[in-house]
């Protein structure tokens, strides 16, 4: 099954210029879903992880089945003022402005190394936000898992410079 026949191309969405990659038409069909969950998990094995996190909010999507499936807990990495205890956050610059992600200071400890999922990866610098926050906690990154990778916006090509582990699904021209 080819992944990419599943994604949907929306031009000059959420601005003028961007190609947007939608995910909802692979996730709206059961078996290209499925694949994905699977392909993810087969990405993964080769890594060895405690937890699994991901980044708000359609990194949840797969992050959580693939969590269910491989029985490890699931830590979500959310947008500023989502989270209702004590958290670590880290802020960072996006394409088109500023953000903020954080995680529960309990949620990670020492003796974790965590499996980051998210659906697309085009610059990093959510990424790389993640990876800090995970590292913050005092774990580990243990990989990276993308369904699509924008891969002309260089934002794998630079997690891996920082030695971080890299998988992605997919890769698209990001314009």
């Amino acid at each position: 099954m080819n992944l990419k026949d599943y994604i949907r191309s929306i031009p000059n969405y959420p601005k003028k210029g961007i190609l947007f990659r939608d995910i909802t038409t692979l996730i709206k069909d059961e078996n290209a879903f499925s694949e994905t969950i699977n392909q993810i998990i087969e990405r993964s094995k080769k890594y060895s992880f405690t937890k699994i996190a991901a980044i708000e909010s359609r990194g949840f999507v797969f992050a959580s089945a693939v969590s269910y499936i491989l029985k490890k807990p699931f830590i979500m990495l959310r947008k500023k003022n989502k989270l209702p205890a004590d958290v670590h956050s880290v802020d960072f610059e996006l394409e088109y402005g500023k953000a903020t992600i954080e995680v529960h200071k309990d949620s990670l400890n020492e003796n974790d190394s965590v499996l980051i999922i998210d659906d697309l990866i085009a610059t990093g610098g959510t990424a790389e936000a993640a990876a800090k926050l995970v590292e913050i906690s005092n774990s580990k990154v243990a990989a990276f898992v993308f369904v699509i990778n924008l891969f002309d916006l260089g934002g794998s090509e630079n997690l891996l410079k920082k030695d971080y582990k890299v998988e992605n699904l997919i890769d698209f021209p990001g314009h």
